[in-house]
């Protein structure tokens, strides 16, 4: 009977992935001497030694974008991220007349650099330090499931404070393995970010929503920002008086690439991943989230598209959001796709009974882990109890962009009659300069009469709940009976907020200011405080009882793992980490072969001329002339636009410099492919695949078509 459950134990870890297989796996940092000899027999040149040091060499160089990584790339502030994390400032900047995200932008001199969008930053990791005993110092099995929340939380906060010893440094304390340790990461900001050049659309978005996910794929999804700071060398807003920062190390481009076969690894700031997760929280998010987002993103997407024709002003404010949309859609449909090939659901179920017969097999095992993690999936399944009319509320109750501001300008109004440290996170003043910015780019990103229509379309959908699962307050509140769609109309004449400078003196204003208000966005948000402020605390009160629980399991997880001698990684949580692999093509299915490279002539056969194939004719012209200079790889004869590796990514990683083995730049990371979207759930060793913008592809456009020698120069490539 042992024998028949530990080969059932060795299955369901190599079914899931709870271990680290083949070259899975989003290390931290300080997890690396722990992989150290893999990465040497895999082919790294470096000391492992020198990916623990955040200060130094390469790590010193890696930067995060606020939801993207990015690298600094020369000792002038130059940082390379892709195109679509430079998207949004691309888009702010543009407008109909002139159209930075269709026509591309370059910088010729420093003194054009275009400002980034409000709220940009460059941020680089300088410390991570274990917290774990501070953050739960106080915690005690007499509270309740509240206390022990607002116990962490105001440890948390109070950690923070003590680390942000000026302006310029930011600090967090985030939570791994479910809360079963705490880190406090410090991080310089630099807030004075510009755009200094972005390939033009037909390059950075080619072959655009059809592509996205796909090989063989041919995009040129890469920009360049400066950081700037004032002229003491520290961080600062933005003044034409600013310099380019200096920092202290920054990534060598290698314009040689790599070839087939060669080791590359990635660091960088992976967002979210799900792989710890039990059986019911897989089979909520495959079997009702998932295909219900689908479809309600899918109309979102339509409806806005409907109501603003390309080319128009309304189109261009709405690019940023319709590209994200769109990129969102694409990827639920993948990763139920995936979970279907791969039965997720069974390969979930057999790791839940392997590490049950493993807990059963001890007494002291049963004691430890046995009713926390049976209280977990109790307290899993209480939260979707509320699912639907959580759901649509959100969108309904909280999606017009106004309706936003009002709601968060209301309770910064509340916040402030508190102490500092009293406040809830977010409106804290530490938060105060990223809150301003957020009123800033609104103007940018907000059409009324798109706005209304995509409110109209999600009262829609909440009208027709069953009345026990619509909110009475905001049924109250816009007048609805049965299931008649309100007229909101109302709402978009003259709105208040509509005007940046308003919106920014409101941050001063009490509470009693917003309860006198006639504007209906501003009663409306006043209106439905109570209830949001209700939802939160029974989030609260939730979050404190996964506190005491998910550490729990996944120290059993842990603990089941050594007994086979595995390293566990955290689940991704936007703090940095390292991955490692080969250059290596695949085969996702029988009969289908992925080359590791795609090549210039490729790009050009899928051109039609008509977007997003449409290829801009100096290009095509450069290609017809077999005008490779000095990027071509012999290996395929051509100039390697795009190329596949094993890495284990997520989004977050987005921008994330791919590594030779000497640490230099030899592309960036940018997407995986359309088998490997499952991965946010599942590694597979056969089918995840990381999709590059290959490094000669990058300084070809640049030197061929948009004559950016300057930057070639500052990167000692010209």
């Amino acid at each position: 009977m042992a024998k028949r459950i530990i080969g059932l134990s060795a299955m369901a870890l190599s079914l899931f992935g709870f271990t680290a297989l083949a070259d899975e796996g989003m290390w931290t940092p300080d997890q690396v001497p722990q992989i150290a000899k893999t990465l040497k027999k895999m082919g790294l040149k470096l000391k492992p030694s020198a990916l623990e040091d955040l200060t130094a060499h390469p790590m010193g160089a890696i930067v995060s974008l606020g939801g993207c990584t990015a690298s600094f790339v020369s000792n002038t502030g130059l940082v390379v991220t892709n195109h679509h994390c430079a998207y949004g400032s691309i888009q702010y900047n543009s407008t109909a007349d002139n159209n930075l995200i269709e026509k591309g932008f370059f910088a010729e001199k420093s003194t054009d650099e275009l400002a980034a969008s409000p709220g940009s930053i460059v941020a680089v990791t300088t410390a991570v330090e274990d917290v774990t005993a501070k953050v739960n110092a106080g915690l005690n099995d007499a509270m309740s499931s509240r206390e022990r929340f607002q116990s962490i939380e105001d440890n948390r906060k109070s950690l923070v404070a003590a680390c942000e010893v000026d302006e310029a440094t930011r600090c967090s304390v985030t939570a791994f393995h479910g809360g079963l340790y705490y880190y406090l990461t410090t991080r310089m900001t630099i807030n004075d970010v510009r755009l200094v050049y972005a390939p033009a659309g037909a390059v950075g978005k080619y072959g655009g929503d059809i592509d996205n996910w796909m090989w063989p794929r041919h995009t040129g999804d890469f920009a360049f920002y400066r950081a700037y700071v004032g002229p003491d060398g520290k961080p600062a807003e933005f003044a034409t008086e600013n310099v380019p920062f200096t920092p202290k190390h920054f990534l060598k481009v290698q314009p040689k690439g790599v070839r087939a076969g060669d080791f590359v690894m990635a660091a960088g700031y992976p967002g979210r991943t799900s792989r710890y997760r039990r059986l019911s929280e897989v089979e909520h998010a495959f079997s009702w989230q998932y295909p219900l987002m689908e479809n309600l993103i899918g109309e979102w997407i339509k409806t806005i598209e409907d109501n603003a024709p390309k080319g128009s002003d309304a189109r261009v404010k709405y690019a940023s959001l319709l590209a994200g949309l769109n990129n969102y859609h694409k990827n639920l449909g993948g990763q139920m796709e995936g979970a279907r090939k791969v039965d997720l659901t069974g390969r979930k179920a057999a790791t839940e009974i392997a590490l049950n017969n493993w807990v059963s097999q001890a007494t002291e095992r049963v004691e430890q882990y046995q009713d926390s993690i049976i209280e977990l999936d109790n307290v899993i399944r209480e939260g979707y109890d509320t699912r639907v009319r959580d759901l649509y509320y959100r969108y309904a109750g909280g999606r017009p962009a106004l309706l936003g501001v009002a709601k968060r300008l209301y309770r910064l109004s509340i916040e402030k009659q508190k102490d500092d440290v009293q406040r809830d996170r977010g409106f804290q003043e530490r938060d105060m300069r990223r809150f301003t910015q957020g009123m800033k780019r609104i103007d940018r990103r907000y059409d009324a009469a798109i706005d209304q229509a995509v409110w109209q379309m999600f009262l829609g959908h909440y009208v027709n709940l069953d009345e026990g699962e619509r909110v009475a307050v905001l049924d109250q509140a816009l007048k609805i009976e049965n299931q008649e769609i309100p007229d909101v109309s109302s709402f978009y004449v003259d709105p208040l907020f509509a005007s940046e400078d308003v919106r920014l003196e409101w941050m001063d204003k009490s509470p009693e200011d917003f309860k006198t208000s006639d504007d209906p966005f501003i009663k409306l948000a006043v209106a439905l405080y109570d209830y949001d402020m209700k939802r939160e605390e029974e989030a609260k009160q939730s979050a404190g009882k996964l506190q005491s629980l998910r550490p729990r399991y996944m120290e059993a997880i842990i603990a089941f793992n050594k007994t086979a001698g595995k390293a566990v990684y955290p689940d991704a949580n936007s703090t940095l980490r390292i991955t490692y692999g080969k250059v290596l093509g695949g085969s996702p299915q029988d009969g289908l072969e992925y080359l590791p490279f795609t090549t210039l002539e490729g790009l050009a056969a899928k051109d039609t001329g008509i977007e997003p194939f449409n290829s801009p004719k100096s290009q095509l012209d450069l290609i017809k002339a077999g005008t490779y200079g000095e990027y071509a790889l012999k290996d395929i004869g051509s100039v390697p636009v795009n190329f596949l590796a094993d890495l284990d990514i997520t989004g977050g990683n987005s921008g994330s410099p791919a590594l030779n083995a000497k640490g230099e730049l030899v592309g960036l990371l940018f997407d995986g492919t359309y088998e490997s979207i499952n991965s946010d759930w599942d590694f597979d060793v056969k089918t995840t695949r990381s999709i590059q913008v290959d490094v000669r592809y990058m300084l070809w456009v640049m030197k061929y078509m948009d004559g950016a020698d300057r930057l070639l120069k500052e990167m000692n490539v010209e």
